[in-house]
Formats: structure tokens, sequence, C-alpha cells
């Protein structure tokens, strides 16, 4: 009976190996090397996509970066845009701003006393090697 569970975990798991459903890694790089056939061979743009809607972004894009608007709009569509942004942010509370804060405060310290100490010992070698 035992033999029989051990061949079985031992197929399961052999299965595992080769059904297994990949994650996401977020390189498209990396599942392009794993799903790609050695026929498969360019950029990542054309394996998205084809070349002719390549060719036109590229003739949009430039006429959108040509295209000479009010300086004054494009400012207030900067600033609108960093208001928008800026509530998405979940902004810290009191708690964790005093913890972050002190975290920050005595890293600084202890290197700034590292550094020094550093300092201190280079220049008793050379004073003590030139002296």
């Amino acid at each position: 009976m035992s033999d029989e569970r051990e061949s079985r975990h031992g197929a399961a798991d052999e299965g595992e190996g080769t059904a297994a459903v990949s994650r996401p890694s977020g390189k498209r790089s990396a599942r392009r090397g794993r799903n790609a056939s050695p026929s498969d061979t360019g950029s990542i743009a054309t394996l998205d996509r084809p070349a002719s809607s390549q060719k036109a972004d590229k003739t949009t894009g430039k006429a959108k970066r040509t295209g000479t608007a009010n300086p004054f709009k494009r400012l207030i569509t900067f600033l609108r845009q960093v208001v928008a942004e800026l509530r998405k942010v979940i902004w810290p509370n009191r708690k964790q701003m005093v913890t972050y804060t002190s975290v920050v405060l005595v890293f600084v310290i202890f290197m700034v006393a590292f550094i020094s100490g550093l300092d201190v010992a280079f220049i008793k070698g050379v004073n003590w090697l030139f002296g």
C-alpha cells in the first residue's frame, strides 16, 4: 500500500513539473525565451504587434509631439495630473510617520558615527605610518 502511494505521489510530482502553471514574472524577455520557438526572431515589439501598426504609431507620435499647444494649458494639465496622482497616494498616519522618521534618524546617526570612526582610524594610521 505504501509503495502504491509513493508511486502515485512520484507520478504526481513529475506531472506537476510539466503541467505547472507559470506565474507572470513581469519580464517580457523571459517569457519570450520560454515560449518562443526557434523560428521566432526579432524584437519584443515585433512579437506584440504587426510592423504596419508600429509605423503608424511612430508617425502619430511625431505629429503629437510637434503640436504647439499653449504652454499655459500644458502647465495647467500637468498640475491637474499631479494633483490626481497625489490623491492616489496612501499617506502615512502620525504613528507611522514617527516610526519612519526615527528609523531614518537612527540610521543616519549610526552611519555618521561609523564614517567618523573610520576617518579617525585612517588619520591615526597615516600619522603612525609617516609620523
